[in-house]
């Protein structure tokens, strides 16, 4: 993540002295963020990250007025308590506002200017990260999300990520090779030592996945899994829980908003994503279940093999999800509407009606609701940690 300060100089007769103060106050915040921050020119600011504007005092309203059209936005106003820094930004925040131009101030103790830098810095980051994706649908949607469909080249247009599609024959192509290289997470599950048979196919379904991820130079992908049932006897769980586990954001069902949910909450959290069905909801106890067959294999403190639920084929997991704070999210296809709430897994349930790994979250009333009244699709993602402030922030700069 690279970090640079545009600097707007005050011409007050104390000046040089400002200068040096400035100085250290960039070097104290690049100590307290643990990453470097560098002064630059007009010429290279737009090659930031995450650039910033320090104000280095009263007097310089014009001057930035000036220079505002080289100006990335949004522009984020650093200032410091003296030399009427703080007057000046004000001033220039409230010129950004009638211009409708997106801005902030950055302002406070070192150690608060710090950590709003450092949450910049993650949203900032994801958002270069996001904008520069490669996606693949292998196959279409399921027959049964008829609200998960995206336009590729909107979706290109509006959040930026690169949408292709790869047909379900060249998926059964490479499944026809039998092929994939063995790494720790199939080694992992081979060692269960569960339907050798069923779990190698499942391997070979692995591998074919992992040539596409490979040859198109993916970030992610999402699959028309279930058209695996009738011809392949088999079932993709396994491979998009390797996928996960090797840091490839890869969802069911042809789901694409799902997968670029999956995508936002990776990038924002660093941590593995649980792309799951809501199954019930207890109304009484505020609480809902969460199921699906499949999660990242480096997700679950613990996990045991079984058939795929609803066909009673190939390989799923039953995973077990650190219980605590999770963060359950989604967003729909253009990033233009998102829902994130903070809740408490409670428990990992072991229900034969289910898919296989089920987990029961906490959460409050009104929440609830939002699953009955407004639900962004089917399927949700979840995330262990409470995420919901990065996610707010992210979706304000998005």
């Amino acid at each position: 993540m690279s970090i640079g300060v545009y600097y707007v100089e005050s011409t007050n007769a104390d000046s040089p002295n400002i200068n040096n103060y400035n100085n250290e106050v960039v070097r104290k915040l690049a100590q307290l963020c643990g990453e470097p921050i560098e002064f630059t020119d007009l010429d290279h600011i737009k090659d930031y990250d995450l650039p910033l504007v320090f104000i280095g005092g009263g007097g310089v309203e014009g001057r930035f007025k000036a220079v505002l059209d080289r100006l990335p936005q949004p522009v984020f106003l650093l200032t410091t308590g003296l030399n009427n820094s703080l007057a000046a930004s004000m001033e220039i925040l409230s010129y950004l506002k009638q211009q409708e131009i997106p801005g902030e101030i950055i302002h406070g103790s070192e150690a608060k200017m710090a950590r709003r830098i450092s949450v910049l810095s993650k949203v900032f980051n994801a958002r270069k990260r996001i904008r520069n994706m490669r996606i693949a649908r292998v196959g279409e949607p399921s027959d049964w999300l008829i609200s998960s469909d995206v336009d590729a080249a909107e979706c290109r247009e509006i959040t930026g990520i690169e949408i292709i599609d790869v047909t379900m024959q060249e998926f059964f192509d490479e499944i026809a090779r039998k092929e994939y290289v063995p790494n720790i997470y199939t080694e992992m599950v081979k060692a269960k030592n569960w339907h050798p048979e069923d779990t190698e196919l499942c391997c070979q379904i692995y591998g074919a996945l992992r040539r596409i991820v490979d040859k198109y130079h993916l970030d992610g992908l999402t699959v028309r899994c279930f058209d695996l049932l009738g011809p392949i006897k088999g079932t993709g769980c396994l491979a998009l829980a390797v996928l996960n586990a090797e840091g490839i954001y890869a969802g069911c069902e042809g789901d694409t908003p799902s997968l670029i949910s999956m995508c936002v909450a990776g990038e924002l959290s660093g941590k593995p994503v649980f792309m799951a069905n809501p199954s019930r909801i207890l109304s009484d106890e505020n609480d809902i279940i969460f199921a699906h067959c499949t999660l990242p294999l480096n997700m679950p403190t613990e996990f045991e093999l079984m058939t795929h639920f609803e066909s009673d084929l190939g390989v799923a997991f039953r995973g077990h999800i650190q219980e605590g704070p999770v963060t359950i999210f989604k967003t729909d296809g253009l990033m233009k509407e998102y829902f994130a709430v903070a809740g408490q897994l409670e428990e990992n349930l072991k229900e034969t009606n289910l898919c296989r790994t089920q987990v029961k979250i906490h959460l409050d009333e009104e929440t609830l609701n939002y699953f009955l009244t407004e639900s962004i699709g089917n399927h949700h993602m979840i995330i262990n940690g409470d995420w919901v402030e990065l996610i707010d922030e992210f979706y304000k700069w998005f």
